[in-house]
């Protein structure tokens, strides 16, 4: 799992059957050096079906937790990342500025 933050929505009208009903969201993962993670990690396309909005911060799961969220059960499914908590708030004491809400 990683912290995040909501940078955008995704829409597509075509996509596999697994994903007809799913809302997706861009994420930009917080990486330990307090800044957008690396750039072959981040942005992730990810699964919401808690509501998250662009700006909040999240929590996102990968792999078979991310589809055990998202879809109940783990299977072979198109869905590998998905938002699993939508954070209200956090104590990190050396966390920067930029990982407030609110802020870029």
């Amino acid at each position: 799992m990683f912290l995040a933050r909501v940078v955008g929505e995704l829409w597509a009208t075509k996509k596999v059957s697994d994903l007809a009903s799913m809302r997706l969201l861009v994420v930009e993962s917080l990486d330990e050096h307090r800044e957008p993670g690396a750039r072959k990690v981040t942005p992730v396309v990810c699964a919401d079906t808690l509501g998250a909005a662009v700006g909040q911060h999240v929590v996102v799961a990968f792999g078979k937790a991310a589809r055990v969220a998202a879809l109940g059960v783990d299977g072979d499914f198109a869905l590998e990342a998905a938002v699993v908590g939508i954070v209200d708030d956090f104590d990190v004491p050396t966390a920067p500025a930029s990982w407030r809400k609110g802020t870029s």
